[in-house]
């Protein structure tokens, strides 16, 4: 596992740095085929996303059984790969907030995967579940000396309140990174924090004044700390995600990049801002966001 630990720190631009910068697409699974890559079909084609990876200079790339079972043979001793196990596959109507495993820990192994990703959605209604289902593909990950990745989302309807969206508020969002640390992933993915204070609006949740007056403040790069922090301070990296593709995704990615970098983060990992743009645009935008890394002079705060 930690040979593999290795492999993902010592690739592509970052190599030897202590940072990460990864691409990770589904495949169309969570956001639809149509909607993921419309605005760019060739990466309807699984392998483009992975010369893409490898053309932007990422440490790893993160993919789905089905697309890692067609390319691993050709790329896994090219760059390392993940495998996302599990997706909310967004089929069933009315939408529900659930992830379920679309493989096995077996299966990833032998697609000769460095690392394998998964999902909770906590808060939701079948969180429980997916957090047994989790903890024990992480162990029998770290059996098959593997490294664990865990997508620390929040979900439920009702972290919504007066027009505030509650679910990248940094109490929320770092409790969720503190459960997942507790399941023993290698290294957490987080959405950049944008509020706080959703344990005292939505009155749930024990708090302490100094989880917000002391360790945490409005400032963008205290929300995100407020992250590491749960990290176990930061032991466990954390590598907040791109977010959605929009007008801006040069400012975005770089205001992200800066924000989890002077927090003490060590990454980002960014995939509609990249896939969903000409393959040498989206080397540019993933080039970009690791050049803030190669900044010494963009430092902790």
């Amino acid at each position: 596992m930690l040979r593999n630990l290795s492999a993902l720190y010592n690739s592509g631009r970052l190599s030897g740095t202590g940072y990460l910068s990864i691409l990770p697409v589904d495949q169309g699974i969570e956001h639809t085929g149509g909607s993921s890559f419309a605005p760019n079909p060739d990466y309807f084609d699984p392998e483009n996303i992975i010369k893409l990876a490898i053309e932007g200079g990422c440490n790893g790339v993160g993919t789905t059984f089905g697309g890692l079972s067609l390319n691993s043979r050709k790329y896994a001793h090219r760059i390392p790969c993940i495998v996302k196990i599990n997706h909310n596959e967004l089929m069933t109507f009315p939408n529900k907030h659930d992830q379920i495993m679309f493989g096995s820990v077996r299966e990833a192994w032998n697609l000769g995967v460095a690392a394998i990703g998964a999902t909770i959605y906590f808060g939701s209604a079948e969180s429980n579940r997916q957090i047994i289902e989790v903890s024990h593909a992480f162990e029998e990950t770290h059996q098959l000396g593997m490294v664990t990745i865990l997508w620390c989302y929040t979900r439920n309807n009702a972290f919504k309140k007066e027009d505030i969206d509650y679910h990248t508020a940094a109490d929320l969002t770092g409790q969720a990174n503190h459960l997942g640390v507790t399941l023993k992933a290698d290294l957490i993915k987080q959405k950049l924090p944008d509020t706080n204070r959703g344990f005292e609006v939505l009155k749930f949740e024990k708090t302490h004044p100094l989880m917000y007056d002391k360790l945490s403040s409005d400032h963008p790069i205290d929300l995100c700390r407020y992250q590491v922090v749960n990290n176990y301070m930061g032991k466990i990296g954390l590598i907040n995600s791109g977010g959605a593709s929009g007008e801006n995704d040069f400012h975005d990615a770089l205001r992200t990049a800066i924000i989890n970098k002077r927090a003490g983060g060590i990454g980002l990992i960014c995939g509609r801002k990249a896939f969903q743009r000409p393959m040498k645009e989206g080397v540019k935008l993933l080039n970009f966001i690791q050049d803030v890394y190669h900044q010494e002079e963009i430092d902790l705060a």
